[in-house]
């Protein structure tokens, strides 16, 4: 099955996901506003409707609390590589990916309005897809000391990928809903938030795909 130039849409992504009787973990990694979030959650209710049980499982819920970036004086930074725990996303994909499928498996989340993680803020129990979807999932230890097991851990991983003005666009906007004044905002996106993005381009062409958001649906490249 051809995927090289193809536009498709997010039903027949979801038909790409083989079958198994164990649990399939696919990956998205891509660049901060690149619509990982809305790619993962959208291929969860494709196949949900399809009759395949399905959840996501987002990285972000894997953020240090801001009272331990505080004292490492690394609140500013937030977002970047060594601002998460890695050793516990690990530890838990891990088991996500070695539990068997009834088993529960909690994971948690981030929320936004408060800016914190929320500890098993979703359970992970029958469902045989699990989307991962987060920025540092194809890191080298050389990129980042602490992300290389990520991608071992993975049945497959693709890459999201935007134009940078789309990705400022975004960021900008995310920033301000959060409660950033403009020029906080701007000082954030292009001091930490753009740099993050340089870094994780690196490792795009570590990906099985690279998709692009086209319309409705996703050229793959």
């Amino acid at each position: 099955m051809t995927w090289a130039n193809e536009v498709l849409s997010v039903g027949e992504l979801a038909q790409r996901i083989p079958v198994r009787h164990e649990r399939f973990l696919l990956g998205i990694a891509g660049p901060p506003g690149a619509g990982k979030s809305t790619l993962a959650q959208r291929l969860r209710v494709e196949l949900c409707r399809s009759g395949r049980p399905a959840a996501v499982a987002p990285m972000d819920g894997y953020h240090l609390r801001n009272e331990v970036l505080r004292a490492r004086n690394a609140l500013a930074r937030k977002g970047e590589p060594d601002t998460f725990d890695a050793g516990g996303f690990v530890a838990d994909l891990r088991l996500l990916r070695e539990a068997p499928v009834g088993a529960p498996v909690p994971w948690p989340l981030f929320d936004r309005a408060i800016d914190e993680p929320t500890d098993g803020g979703v359970v992970v129990c029958d469902e045989r897809v699990v989307v991962i979807e987060g920025n540092y999932l194809l890191l080298t230890p050389t990129e980042a000391p602490g992300w290389a097991d990520v991608r071992g851990l993975l049945d497959a991983c693709w890459y999201l990928d935007a134009p940078r003005q789309v990705l400022t666009e975004r960021l900008m906007d995310r920033h301000t809903a959060g409660g950033r004044t403009p020029d906080q905002a701007q000082e954030k996106v292009l001091g930490s938030d753009l740099r993050n993005a340089d870094l994780i381009a690196a490792s795009r062409n570590r990906a099985d795909h690279v998709l692009t958001a086209v319309g409705d649906g996703y050229r793959v490249t």
